[in-house]
C-alpha cells in the first residue's frame, strides 16, 4: 500500500537532496499508524518529491547503537538533560554505505550531527579514536553496542527545498546485551527537520488527520522494551501513548 502512493510522487535525486543537508536543525516528530500514513501521503503528494535511489524510494536502514557501560546515554535521555548525545553506526542496506555518526541535543532544542564514513564498528582505530575525541564526551574504553534496530525509510522534500520529512516504518530492535527481539507492528515514525521555523506544507495536513506531536527515540524506546535491567518509569506513559495509537 505504502510502496504504491509513494510512486505518485515525483522523484529527487541524492544529489538534489544535497541542498538540503539540515545538518543543524529543529526536529519535530509525530507517531502514528500506517493507515494514517496512507491517507498522507495522498494529501502530500503535490507538495513534496520523494527521494529516490537506484530506482528505490522505501528504503532499508540498519542501526546500530553504542553506550557505555552505565548506559550514561540512555540515561541522560530518560532525565531530559540537555547537551545529550548519542553515538550509532547507520548503515544503508541498499549501497552497503556505512557512517559513524554522533548527535548533540542542545539546550535550544536544536540537533547537531557529526559523522564520518567507515567500513566496521571497531572504535579502537585511530581513525575513529581521533574523531570520537573531537565530537563525543565520552572515553571509547566505556563504549559497547548496545542496541541495533532496522527500518525501512521514505525521504521527502518539500518543493522549496526548505525541509526533509523521513518517514519509518516496519521498526524492529534487537539488543545484543539481552538476546531480546521487539518488533513494532503498524507503528509510523515521521519526523519533520527544519533549519529554523519555516513554513511547512505538511504540518496543517498532520493537524487534519490528527497526528500529533510525539517524541520518539528509537534507541530509548528500543532499548527500554529489551532490556528489563534499565530504569524506564519515565517511558511508561509515552509506552502506553504509543499502544493507545496504534489500537486506534
Amino acid at each position: 500500500m505504502i510502496d504504491e502512493v509513494i510512486r505518485l510522487y515525483e522523484p529527487i535525486s541524492l544529489a538534489e537532496m544535497s541542498e538540503v543537508k539540515l545538518m543543524n536543525r529543529i526536529d519535530t516528530k509525530f507517531v502514528t499508524t500506517v493507515q494514517k500514513l496512507a491517507l498522507l501521503l495522498r494529501m502530500a503528494k503535490d507538495a513534496y518529491w520523494a527521494q529516490e535511489i537506484d530506482g528505490e524510494r522505501n528504503m532499508a536502514y540498519d542501526t546500530t547503537y553504542f553506550d557505555t557501560k552505565d548506559f550514561d546515554m540512555y540515561l541522560q535521555h530518560l532525565h531530559g538533560h540537555t547537551g545529550r548525545q548519542k553515538l550509532r553506526f547507520r548503515t544503508y542496506v541498499s549501497s552497503g554505505l556505512q557512517f559513524m555518526e554522533v548527535k548533540t541535543k542542545n539546550n535550544h532544542n536544536r540537533t547537531k550531527k557529526k559523522r564520518m564514513a567507515v567500513t566496521d564498528m571497531n572504535i579502537n582505530d585511530s581513525d575513529k579514536r581521533e574523531f570520537l575525541h573531537d565530537h563525543l564526551r565520552y572515553d571509547t574504553g566505556d563504549l559497547q553496542p548496545t542496541l541495533n534496530n532496522h527500518f525501512k525509510r521514505i525521504t521527502l522534500v518539500n518543493k522549496a527545498k526548505t525541509e526533509r520529512l523521513t518517514i519509518d516504518t516496519c521498526l524492529e530492535f534487537h539488543n545484543p546485551l539481552t538476546g531480546l527481539d521487539c518488533e513494532m507492528g503498524d507503528l509510523v515514525i515521521i519526523e519533520l527537520k527544519r533549519d529554523g521555523l519555516c513554513y511547512s506544507p505538511v504540518l496543517e495536513m498532520l493537524r487534519q488527520l490528527a497526528i500529533h506531536p510525539h517524541s520518539f527515540s528509537k534507541y530509548c524506546m528500543g532499548s527500554a522494551l529489551s532490556n528489563d535491567h534499565l530504569a524506564a518509569n519515565r517511558f511508561k506513559p509515552k509506552l502506553a501513548d504509543i499502544k493507545k495509537i496504534l489500537m486506534n
